[in-house]
């Protein structure tokens, strides 16, 4: 009877743990960018969720900075490298052209960081192809994915980013 008692004290714990193993979850990475044209505005508003904590390893593994995002000792410096990543990791070719755009700001939503970006002065009439390279945190992540949802004149087109196919292309 004893051994039986010694027995379940050793397997019982091991078992868990290996449930556990097999249960616990797994953290994904994903961001989640909306490009929607505005008729009314003549540009490509676009916004970028992503989450902060990734964020912030990002700012600290790139720049060394402790960006501290979403709290009351944010680094004066985030949106000056937020904006500096964006620029090195996100790229909108409109016919071919690489787009200028502008980086708005951010805020906060919980646990993701929204991100606005700008194409201003496009007429979607002169627009023939739309090309979105999104790289945003694959040198980071290797499973990093990025969707990307493109809106425009009643239309929607999504693409799923990796870091071996970081391009999504379409023709209007």
């Amino acid at each position: 009877m004893m051994g039986m008692k010694k027995a379940r004290m050793i397997w019982l714990p091991l078992a868990m743990v290996l449930f556990l193993s097999f249960t616990s979850v797994h953290k994904f990475y994903v961001s989640v960018t909306n490009m929607v044209y505005s008729e009314k505005d003549k540009a490509f508003q676009i916004t970028s969720r992503i989450f902060i904590d990734d964020l912030d390893d990002l700012m600290e593994e790139r720049y060394g900075i402790r960006s501290q995002l979403a709290t009351p000792n944010e680094s004066k410096l985030a949106d000056e490298y937020l904006e500096k990543y964006f620029r090195a990791k996100f790229v909108v070719e409109v016919n071919g052209k690489p787009m200028n755009y502008s980086f708005l700001g951010k805020r906060y939503d919980k646990d993701v960081a929204i991100c606005y970006l700008e194409i201003p002065n496009l007429n979607l009439n002169d627009v023939k192809s739309i090309s979105v390279q999104n790289e945003i945190l694959t040198d980071l992540f290797d499973e990093q994915q990025n969707v990307v949802h493109v809106k425009w004149a009643g239309h929607k087109k999504s693409f799923v980013l990796i870091k071996g196919n970081n391009k999504g292309m379409l023709n209007l």
